[in-house]
């Protein structure tokens, strides 16, 4: 049985070869092996390397330095993909933190129909894939808004000067 490496992150294709009858004939059959999204994890790696091991000719053995190379590109395709896992947790702690700043202002911002639409944010819910917000009692993506500005505010007068202060009569 031989095992032989692809590209990276890829299943090695096997092949075995028979000898039949006394004609002395060889044939070879191959098949490869294939998970459903194509990777190959840690667990699986280190059994192939152990079958890799088992498997080989004695008088011919695996060079240490491919199986070195080997080694390293399965440790850097698991580094990478640990460190775009890390980014999208960075990203959407991101837009988290996005959604939640807008509580209190006036955002835009376009539903299905295409209409525009103007409100103040007054809540924020995280949903699984993106923040939602509640506007005037609407829930928008936060993926919908198109502008943000601020809020309109209301003050309230209970009498007194511009400063501030109360005024006395007299």
């Amino acid at each position: 049985m031989t095992i032989s490496y692809g590209p990276v992150g890829t299943l090695p294709t096997t092949s075995t070869t028979t000898t039949t009858g006394t004609s002395g004939t060889t044939g070879t059959t191959g098949t490869t092996a294939r998970a459903s999204s194509n990777t190959v994890d840690q667990d699986m790696f280190l059994k192939l390397l152990v079958a890799q091991l088992k498997n080989q000719d004695p008088s011919s053995p695996t060079d240490p330095a491919q199986f070195l190379s080997q080694t390293a590109q399965f440790s850097s395709v698991e580094k990478l993909t640990q460190l775009a896992d890390l980014s999208q947790k960075v990203y959407d702690a991101s837009r988290q933190q996005t959604a939640a700043s807008l509580m209190g202002r006036s955002v835009t911002w376009t539903d299905v129909s295409g209409t525009g639409h103007t409100g103040t944010v007054t809540g924020v819910s995280i949903g699984a894939s993106t923040p939602n917000l509640t506007v005037d009692g609407a829930t928008v993506s936060l993926d919908a808004v198109s502008a943000v500005g601020t809020a309109p505010t209301t003050t309230a007068t209970t009498g007194g000067n511009a400063a501030g202060g109360k005024t006395t009569g007299g």
